[in-house]
């Protein structure tokens, strides 16, 4: 399968002089894409620093991978040099500053990590200017209902519709390629756990110094049942009997390890807004057994994604707000195009009467669009942003019209 993001990349590698950081929960597809490039026309190197071969390697410094890669070689074209998981290594940023500065006329560098890959910094060096971040999502509904798609400056495309069994299959089994692409139960739950095992006890053990890794686990669990509610760590640390500035970290720590995201609300024109309470959502929404929080999940995820390939491709910068005030007239997502609200998104499960609250907040904030989108609808292929006015669309097809 190839992703979207293979496009992207294409074009940077074609156009552009600075490193690729491929960033993304586990098992996502990063060194699938990254390994998708082994005919390379200049040549190709993989190495992964949890490969001790390759981790000897580097720690030997620039001169043993120059040698390596044998640079002392005149070549007409570059060599394309994958690092797989190297922000593991303390001194990964000064180790990519020093290969980069000397050698980007030869070289095209691929970066992946399962983490953020700002997290391990430890030093004052910075890599500013000198690569390009994408963010890798699970798979979704546009990428699975479009062969391929030729990239251009246009956010949105053309409508299309998956079949229901597919969209069950993905809101069931989740985005992510493996469990999604064998749609087995049993595999499904053998995959979450093991998922579940090398994210709390092998990453974030590596990336923290958390001790209570039980009281951890334990909070992943009641977070499954918060999604799409306030965050109220105060709730939670009293459930959990630690302090409420645990809980904040705790919650950082699996932010940074792609369990969990937030979504802040939007309060610029807001009368009474809420200013600081975010919503939190997971990056695996199959785990979460409330069919109306996991369809809601899906579609924020869905959402994030979008945001994240747009900003990622240089269109602009988007982010995903909730909105809600005081008076708890709430639509559950608002997308930000340059600090100016684009369109609101308020997720149903067969509601067809408008929602009063999408209307109102469609008028305050001028929006181009505003979609109650519902899951258990059904219609034409309709294009969804053709509408300026509040409207009611099939979720499957207002899905297939992002990224």
């Amino acid at each position: 399968m190839e992703r979207y993001y293979k496009t992207l990349i294409d074009l940077h590698l074609e156009n552009d002089n600075q490193m690729i950081f491929l960033a993304g929960p586990r098992q996502v597809g990063k060194t699938t894409i990254a390994q998708s490039y082994t005919n390379f026309p200049g040549g190709y190197h993989y190495l992964n620093w949890d490969d001790t071969n390759d981790r000897n390697l580097i720690l030997d410094g620039n001169q043993a991978i120059e040698q390596k890669l044998t640079l002392h070689i005149a070549r007409s074209k570059k060599q394309l040099v994958i690092f797989d998981e190297i922000h593991k290594y303390k001194n990964w940023k000064l180790f990519l500053k020093a290969l980069f500065d000397k050698h980007k006329e030869k070289l095209h560098i691929i970066v992946t990590g399962s983490a953020k890959l700002n997290i391990y910094q430890k030093s004052s060096d910075s890599l500013m200017g000198r690569y390009f971040l994408y963010r890798i999502h699970p798979l979704s509904i546009a990428e699975l209902t479009h062969s391929s798609r030729i990239f251009d400056e246009n956010e949105i495309t053309t409508p299309t519709k998956m079949d229901d069994s597919l969209f069950n299959n993905l809101l069931n089994f989740g985005g992510y390629p493996e469990p999604y692409i064998k749609s087995d139960s049993r595999f499904s739950n053998r995959w979450q756990n093991l998922r579940a095992k090398q994210l709390f006890r092998e990453d974030i053990l590596e990336l923290s110094h958390v001790n209570e890794i039980v009281l951890l686990e334990q909070l992943s669990v009641l977070l499954t049942h918060q999604v799409g509610d306030l965050l109220v760590r105060d709730s939670l640390a009293k459930k959990l009997q630690v302090a409420s500035t645990t809980i904040k970290n705790w919650i950082e720590i699996l932010e940074q390890t792609y369990y969990c995201y937030t979504v802040q609300p939007w309060s610029t024109n807001i009368t009474r807004s809420l200013i600081k309470t975010p919503k939190l959502y997971l990056w695996d929404w199959s785990t979460i057994t409330n069919e109306g929080k996991r369809l809601e999940n899906m579609v924020a995820s869905h959402l994030l994604k979008a945001v994240h390939f747009w900003t990622d491709a240089g269109l602009g910068n988007y982010r995903l707000c909730y909105i809600r005030n005081k008076d708890k007239q709430e639509v559950d997502f608002v997308v930000i195009k340059n600090e100016i609200p684009w369109f609101l998104v308020e997720v149903k499960t067969s509601s067809t009467k408008l929602s009063s609250s999408l209307s109102h907040f469609h008028n305050i904030l001028k929006t181009q669009h505003a979609f109650q989108v519902v899951k258990n609808l059904s219609g034409d292929t309709i294009d969804c942003f053709s509408y300026t006015e509040p409207v009611i669309v099939p979720m499957n097809v207002f899905l297939s019209q992002l990224i």
